[in-house]
Order: C-alpha cells, then sequence, then structure tokens
C-alpha cells in the first residue's frame, strides 16, 4: 500500500433531521473524537441513462444500446426496467425513484459522477432537487480523476467546484454540517492513498467544513486517510456461491471489515448486493445468483448482526451489471419489499440498543 499520513481526526454529529434516524456512538473510538454516526441505507445510483423520445428528459440516446420495446428487451441490460428504457433528465422519473426509494426504507442516493459538464453531472441538480422534496438526501459517488497526469491536486480542485455548486443544497448528505463525499476505487487508485491523504488535508485547511470523504477500500492503511470506509461491489467474492455460503462468508467477513473503520474511528459501511450479473457487457464476465432474492436476505442478516453505521446497497440502477433493486419486469418489485424489511430491522435494532441503560 502506499505511504502512510498522520492521522486525520474526525469531527462526526450528525444532521438527523435528514433522516429521522437516531444515533450510534461507535465502538473504541478516539476520546477525543464524538462519533455520533446515524443509521442509514444510501444505495449507488446511476444517473446515465438517456432516451430521445423521453418528454423532458436529454433528448438523446446514452447508455442504453439495442433497445427493443415491444419485446421488452434492451441489449446491454441483463434485465428490462419496468419504466422502460428511461431517461436519467427526466424529472418524473426520478421522482418516481425517490418515491420508490422512501417507501423501501432508503436514507439517499449515492450518484455517480464523472465530472463537470458531463452527462451525470447534468442530472445531479435535478436528483437533488427531487431528493429534497421527498425527504431523501443525496451525495455524489467520485469516479475518476480529471486530467492527465492525474494529481492530488487535480482531484483537490474538482471536489472544491462541485461542493461549492452544490453542497449547500439542503438535500445533500451531510454529517455535522460536513457535506459527504464517496470516492470509488478507481479514484483511489488513480493518486494512491499518499495522494489522497494530500488531498484530505489540503480540503481540512480550506473555508467552510471540510468534507467527509467514503474510500472504496477497507484496510487499515486506507482508515488512516479517509473518514470512512466501504466496499463498493462484493461479486468478486460471491461469485459461484449459493446462499448458505454467501451467509457463511458474510457472517465471518462483515464484522471484520466493521471492526476496520472502527478501530480507527472512522465511518463503518457494508454493502449488500441483490445479486450480479454482468455477462451482456463483459466476456466472459461475472454472475451472481439471486437465487429469488435469498441471496440478497442473507447478507442483510448478516450485515443487521455486524451493526455498522450505513448499510450500502449495490445498486438501485446498474442495469448493464444487473446489480439492481428498481423494480424491474423479471422481478417486479420483490427487492424493494425486501429492503423494506431488512432497513427497518436495521434502524430498530439501534433504537432498540440506545434504550438500553449505559453500562
Amino acid at each position: 500500500m502506499p505511504g502512510r499520513t498522520a492521522a486525520i481526526g474526525i469531527l462526526l454529529g450528525i444532521a438527523a433531521s435528514l433522516t429521522g434516524s437516531q444515533p450510534s456512538r461507535a465502538a473504541d473510538a478516539p476520546d477525543d473524537t464524538p462519533v455520533d454516526v446515524p443509521r442509514l441505507v444510501l444505495t449507488f445510483y446511476y444517473p446515465w441513462y438517456g432516451n430521445p423520445a423521453a418528454k423532458g428528459g436529454s433528448g438523446r440516446w446514452f447508455h442504453w444500446e439495442g433497445v427493443d420495446e415491444p419485446n421488452r428487451a434492451i441489449a446491454n441490460s441483463t434485465n428490462y426496467p419496468k419504466l422502460g428504457a428511461y431517461d436519467s433528465h427526466d424529472p418524473e422519473v426520478i421522482a418516481r425513484h425517490c418515491t420508490w426509494a422512501k417507501q423501501a426504507g432508503i436514507d439517499g442516493f449515492i450518484v455517480s459522477w464523472w465530472g463537470a459538464g458531463t452527462f451525470e453531472d447534468l442530472a445531479l441538480p435535478r436528483i437533488l432537487d427531487a431528493c429534497a422534496e421527498a425527504g431523501l438526501a443525496a451525495t455524489i459517488y467520485y469516479e475518476t480523476v480529471p486530467g492527465a497526469p492525474k494529481t492530488a491536486r487535480s482531484a483537490e480542485n474538482d471536489l472544491r467546484r462541485i461542493l461549492e455548486r452544490h453542497a449547500a443544497h439542503p438535500a445533500w448528505l451531510k454529517v455535522d454540517r460536513r457535506p459527504v463525499v464517496f470516492i470509488y476505487g478507481r479514484a483511489v487508485g488513480e493518486i494512491g492513498l499518499k495522494g489522497w491523504a494530500q488531498v484530505v488535508s489540503r480540503l481540512k485547511d480550506g473555508q467552510g467544513p471540510a468534507p467527509l470523504l467514503i474510500g472504496d477500500a477497507i484496510t487499515p492503511e486506507a482508515a488512516v486517510v479517509f473518514d470512512g470506509l466501504h466496499s463498493y461491489n462484493t461479486a468478486g467474492h460471491l461469485r459461484g456461491k449459493e446462499a448458505d455460503q454467501v451467509r457463511s462468508w458474510a457472517a465471518t467477513t462483515y464484522p471484520t471489515w466493521v471492526q476496520t473503520a472502527r478501530q480507527a474511528g472512522r465511518i463503518g459501511t457494508l454493502t449488500v448486493i441483490p445479486g450480479y450479473d454482468d455477462t451482456k457487457i463483459r466476456k466472459p464476465g461475472l454472475a451472481v445468483g439471486r437465487f429469488s432474492g435469498e441471496v440478497y436476505n442473507v447478507q442483510w442478516e448478516a450485515a443487521i448482526s455486524a451493526a455498522p453505521d450505513w448499510v450500502l446497497i449495490t445498486s438501485w440502477n446498474e442495469w448493464h451489471e444487473g446489480s439492481e433493486i428498481e423494480p424491474s419486469i423479471e422481478g417486479g418489485d420483490r427487492y424493494l419489499k425486501l429492503t423494506a424489511e431488512h432497513a427497518a430491522r436495521f434502524k430498530a435494532q439501534h433504537a432498540d440498543r440506545a434504550s438500553d441503560p449505559a453500562p
């Protein structure tokens, strides 16, 4: 791993009004670091779909390929959306997504973001507005560092620009007034942990509350640098496993991942996936069976038992990789119903613990 940097303290509180969740205190945090963090359920959200026929949309095809509407098939999508080949700029589609997410107990979207002026960036203001209307939070998934060569300075400047434009929005996910940003593994690797340590330090020295960066790496080294840890996709670990094998893997792995974050006083997250199938876009590709929702159920059960701060769902609508929980023709709304059940248990478990007498 890249070299370490001095530990960067986190001032963590919670703007619980965003979600209504009750706070929990992470174990093993430094005495001088308050770490009251809400129980949140967040899902990765992709605003990169375009359809020229959509009213109020982007006016062009984007990401969808080989759309066969009569036969309900899309060449580069594992399943067919209940809403069809929709447009991510369409306000009605975004509002529908927000309504479904709220009903499923989801607290916010982690919105894939590819840089200023991109298709995804143009959708972001509409997503933030719709989330505010629905009572959801939103933040970005920082996918890649701009420029060549890619440097810590270019990442810092890029994050400053996006935060100056949008972080004051009432829907932006914040902890103790500090805007949260998720950093994808690609971007982590582009400048390494040493580079991200520089980014964190420089952003902390700027004007206004420093952002909380949640890095896509669950290691002690990453916990020195980032304010929280996550893993985007566990499909590689679940390849070829049936539900009982997934249960065993998650029961062993999830507590270790939470502990890695907690020992450093960082935000600990766990990721659950309903399944995965990218064989339409990659050869030979990778597939993880859904087993009629059982794989999703056993991951949720293990995640609830491990008691992270946040549960992340991969994904709301990554249709190309077949990891979506958004309603489809093939699966109906099964995964929204399962999400609602598990999210309620996750938050109720914390409420029960919070009411226990202090040790």
